[in-house]
């Protein structure tokens, strides 16, 4: 089976609904490659592995989370590292579409949806809105936990080694918000919604203070980790709807 490269860009603005958001670079088609379109490669993020991988895989589209413009880097010469990225992608004629802020806010394939399903939270609402449009979801834990189990529960979900902040290892948490990637400046966002934790992927050092000295627990399961769920998910979501063959680009990064 096959589609289109419109049919394809087409069901991607439709599902994920880029228009809505203010983001850090251009969502949706990124490199225009070939037309027709019967194997599609997906991936966190478009790094030179994963542009070599997709090209090796015979992929006609390569689809990720993190693409390659960004506002704050400006224009960037067709060189060294980004050359490497570029250039497979180009050379082979392979479409790629990036989505960033819309995967993950998205309520069904969204990245934090998918890793509050994961853990089996209920009662899921859309959470943090510090752009206007909730990046997150937050919800019950199926049952309450201490913060050292909801770190351990949270490093066997994510196959990833989990920093912990938190006022009290053996208290008993109930509610989480989830924000993944790079979103750690928001756990106020936990804070003032009431919950119990806050769930994202990095930390820094004022965040570590600062989080548990105000009574919040929060997690950094790492950028990637936390990242993989949603691209996974809208990758089962095209397959289904185009019947082509796809296939996943796993990363080593350990961040």
């Amino acid at each position: 089976m096959s589609t289109s490269r419109f049919a394809l860009q087409r069901f991607l603005t439709d599902l994920l609904r880029p228009q809505d958001f203010t983001d850090y670079g251009p969502n949706g088609l990124q490199i225009e490659g070939a037309e027709t379109i019967e194997r599609i490669a997906f991936a966190v993020s478009a790094t030179a592995q994963s542009a070599l991988l997709a090209a090796e895989g015979r992929a006609q589209a390569l689809i990720v989370h993190h693409g390659l413009f960004w506002n704050s880097q400006g224009p960037r010469p067709l060189t060294g590292p980004f050359a490497r990225r570029v250039f497979p992608l180009v050379r082979n004629h392979i479409n790629l579409f990036a989505y960033h802020l819309p995967l993950d806010a998205h309520p069904e394939v969204g990245n934090a949806a998918r890793l509050a399903h994961a853990l089996e939270m209920v009662e899921l609402k859309p959470f943090g809105d510090p752009g206007g449009q909730p990046l997150g979801m937050r919800g019950q834990l199926p049952e309450p936990m201490t913060a050292l189990a909801l770190r351990d529960r949270l490093a066997t979900v994510l196959e990833h080694p989990v920093l912990m902040a938190s006022p009290e290892e053996h208290a008993l948490v109930r509610s989480a918000g989830i924000i993944t990637g790079g979103a750690n400046r928001h756990w106020p966002l936990a804070l003032e919604a009431g919950l119990d934790a806050y769930i994202t992927g990095e930390m820094s050092e004022h965040d570590w203070h600062e989080s548990r000295e105000a009574g919040l627990h929060m997690y950094a399961g790492g950028h990637n980790a936390t990242e993989r769920f949603g691209i996974q998910a809208l990758m089962e979501k095209v397959r289904s709807a185009f019947e082509v063959e796809c296939f996943f680009i796993a990363s080593d990064n350990p961040a």
